[in-house]
């Protein structure tokens, strides 16, 4: 699972494109996907319009895995 560091400020989500919807941040994508962000356990999930939630690769995050707000936890 990709969940953004503990240690870091969710606020900073906004730069990268992430709206506050209170209890996730939102990030919309190319062809309608979206990007959301658990506030409570700070999971990265992937919503496509034709699948479930899942979980994004790295290279779809990988903004926010270059800056180091990204680590990969076993489930």
């Amino acid at each position: 699972m990709l969940k953004i560091k503990d240690n870091v400020d969710l606020k900073e989500l906004e730069k990268y494109g992430f709206d506050d919807f209170g209890v996730c941040y939102k990030k919309y994508a190319d062809f309608g996907v979206q990007f959301f962000v658990n506030k409570g356990t700070r999971e990265i999930k992937r919503l496509h319009p034709y699948s479930l939630r899942e979980e994004p690769s790295l290279s779809e995050v990988l903004d926010l895995d270059i800056d180091g707000l990204v680590e990969k936890v076993e489930e």
